[in-house]
């Protein structure tokens, strides 16, 4: 298949992922580079920040995680903060030069008493000029809508794996769940950030299958983190096996030849990488970086030390694109005036 025939499709099959993955390396590194080429500047890549705004006691049992109440990974737990904390730390992000500020908090679901809180976020950082998105975890229609209605953006809400494989890494909700909150971003008019974990013990099978989740949406997801693994002490996959790095790369080439205007986020795992396998990520096609010193409970490598990245390899952050409209203005406006008259955004203590 040539670079050109790689439009937006929504049918991949198992043996056509298969195929791009046992192709040569570079022949594969090529056609992914020239899809890239043909839908973005292959020298920008956008920034995003993320911040945890409640950390652990999650009721969920995912293999991976440090913040599952499942597992002892002496991570100190956090209510939800403040939303004036939330707000100082992403003008703090902005400053930086991040465009995006992403807002996790460890729940299965947000609560009823958890919601306004959550919305007033959205409100004040959308009223900094940045992007917002959040991951909460499922969400119901009616959430989805208040978000969408506060000014939420993007909705992040990962797959992880194949379906096959990921009743091994999380049993406390099942994958047609993680579809529907999906479905529901979208009825919603939010844009969908949604992608998986490498380094899981999964399968090339697996990892295709993610993929082919992914890509047979009814619409793409606008962003598609791939992670690789950040092995936690406490965490069941402590001891997983290494993700190869060109392994890595491979599944980055072939997301970015299957989804090929969507942003493919090089993310968690990056502390792990050197420049050169970062590098090779980005010619890969991976457009999108998290920014910060950490990416919720772990490590990620410092600002300072991407920009000086950027700076070697002639690559400069994506600016975010500027809507002038009179709506998306009087929208900035309004959630000015409601940080200023409400209760909420002083105190936000809820558990």
């Amino acid at each position: 298949m040539s670079a050109s025939a790689a439009s937006l499709r929504h049918d991949w099959t198992l043996d056509e992922v298969r195929a791009l993955f046992e192709l040569p390396f570079n022949d594969l590194l090529f056609q992914a580079h020239a899809v890239h080429r043909q839908h973005f500047d292959p020298n920008r890549v956008q920034v995003s920040t993320l911040l945890s705004i409640k950390t652990g006691a999650c009721p969920e049992d995912c293999k991976y995680c440090s913040q599952s109440g499942h597992h002892n990974t002496g991570l100190d737990k956090a209510k939800l903060m403040e939303v004036q904390k939330v707000i100082r730390a992403a003008a703090e992000a902005k400053a930086i030069g991040s465009t995006r500020f992403c807002m996790g908090a460890a729940w299965k679901h947000p609560s009823a008493k958890d919601m306004p809180y959550v919305l007033e976020m959205v409100k004040g950082v959308k009223a900094l000029g940045l992007e917002t998105c959040m991951t909460l975890g499922t969400l119901s229609r009616e959430q989805t809508r208040a978000l969408a209605e506060a000014g939420l953006d993007y909705y992040n809400h990962n797959l992880d794996t194949s379906p096959e494989f990921y009743g091994n890494i999380v049993t406390t909700r099942t994958y047609a769940e993680r579809l529907e909150t999906l479905a529901h971003v979208r009825e919603a008019g939010m844009k969908i950030c949604s992608g998986g974990i490498l380094g899981m013990g999964e399968s090339l099978d697996d990892r295709a299958g993610l993929l082919i989740q992914l890509a047979n949406l009814p619409e793409h997801p606008e962003s598609v983190p791939i992670n690789m693994l950040v092995k936690v002490k406490g965490t069941p996959l402590e001891n997983a096996e290494d993700v190869d790095p060109f392994d890595f790369i491979r599944t980055l080439a072939v997301a970015r030849i299957m989804m090929p205007r969507s942003h493919v986020r090089l993310s968690a795992g990056r502390s792990e990488m050197n420049e050169q396998m970062q590098a090779l990520a980005f010619f890969a096609g991976a457009n999108s970086i998290f920014y910060g010193e950490r990416l919720l409970t772990t490590g990620n490598p410092e600002a300072e030390k991407d920009m000086r990245l950027f700076a070697r390899l002639g690559i400069r952050p994506e600016e975010r694109e500027e809507h002038a409209d009179e709506v998306h203005q009087a929208a900035i406006e309004q959630a000015l005036i409601e940080q200023k008259n409400s209760a909420l955004f002083y105190d936000a203590t809820s558990a």
